[in-house]
């Protein structure tokens, strides 16, 4: 069954009409150009998913501010990138957890650590936070150990103190993470995330929902949570979902002009990696169909960065970030996704 058709279907058997990119705006592309939305935080200055990483997102000027969704064994979200948590997490060095450690197959691939769908909320409670990155980001690991895993609401209670705090509103932007894969254990994502936007009565400006898997965000649609959808797309294969069915659905296809089209029917926003942007129409084939873009992921070390914007011999060197913001502003997305949102805030005032 073709992409399109797929999702019209879900979100018709839902009896619900689609959300459409002329929904209310939710901190949009202004007066002050594309939405900086801070990656897991601000990732490149702290381990990311931590407080610390949101504040200081939101403190050097994030528009919105990203928590990843993964559930607890006792159907908690909590904001992780991974579902396995062994590069995130000091749960490797917690002898009362060896015996957790263990192989599963997420999304076709084998997988080998601890996995926070085999903890309770009070366990993963006790674990402590390092960073992802060591050998590119050492400065960070001054901070592993600091940080407790945080639930999907105290993000949003946390956006909500700094919008007071900073008098504008803050935009959580949660993604859902391998949602046919926690749906076929039971401990499916979407209805635990509806329940908290209700719950938080979450409106346009304050959330935008996003997944890789086309059929998560039918299901969130069908929820009429009035908030916008965002169609997050890889660089190879197609999306989980669709894979699983058989569906032969790339990520190419869903990025031709049709494909745009057919997103357009139920999302608001694509979310492509940034090297599908750069020597492409997609910006302007997002804006033709009624789609917004927001490219993935912007970082300031050379080992992320194109050659030509690479500056020093270490990978771990920053190299020239601002000029790869401007590059991508210069295309008219409308929103860039980076670990580093002070640089992005910086190279969008000019």
């Amino acid at each position: 069954m073709q992409l399109g058709r797929r999702c019209l279907l879900l979100a018709a058997a839902a009896g619900t009409a689609t959300v459409t990119a002329g929904a209310p705006a939710v901190a949009g592309p202004g007066a002050r150009g594309p939405v900086v939305i801070g990656h897991r935080g601000a990732a490149g200055w702290r381990p990311e998913h931590t407080a610390a990483s949101y504040i200081h997102a939101v403190e050097t000027g994030a528009d919105w501010i990203e928590p990843d969704l993964v559930p607890t064994k006792d159907h908690e979200l909590v904001v992780r990138h991974e579902n396995e948590i062994s590069q995130t997490t000091d749960v490797a060095l917690r002898p009362e957890f060896a015996g957790r450690r263990t192989t599963k197959t997420v999304d076709g691939r084998q997988v080998t650590g601890w996995f926070t769908e085999d903890f309770t909320l009070a366990e993963l409670r006790t674990l402590r936070a390092v960073e992802r990155l060591p050998a590119v980001r050492n400065r960070n690991t001054v901070f592993d150990g600091r940080a407790r895993i945080l639930t999907f609401q105290e993000v949003v209670d946390l956006a909500r103190r700094l919008s007071k705090a900073h008098r504008r509103t803050v935009a959580v932007f949660p993604e859902t993470k391998h949602p046919t894969y926690f749906r076929s254990i039971g401990l499916p994502l979407e209805p635990r995330l509806a329940s908290a936007i209700r719950r938080n009565r979450l409106g346009p400006r304050e959330c935008v929902v996003q997944s890789f898997e086309p059929t998560s965000l039918s299901r969130i649609a069908a929820e009429r949570l009035g908030v916008p959808l965002w169609q997050a797309l890889g660089t190879t294969g197609g999306p989980y979902d669709l894979v699983s069915a058989g569906d032969p659905t790339t990520y190419r296809d869903m990025m031709s002009p049709a494909g745009l089209a057919r997103i357009a029917a139920y999302a608001d926003w694509i979310g492509p990696d940034k090297s599908s942007v750069a020597g492409t129409s997609l910006v302007a084939d997002a804006h033709a169909a009624g789609l917004r873009i927001g490219p993935y992921t912007f970082r300031a070390e050379n080992q992320f960065l194109p050659a030509r914007f690479r500056r020093g011999s270490g990978p771990a060197d920053f190299g020239d970030a601002l000029a790869e913001y401007a590059l991508y502003y210069d295309m008219g997305v409308d929103a860039v996704v980076t670990d580093f949102p002070d640089l992005a805030v910086s190279a969008r005032r000019g």
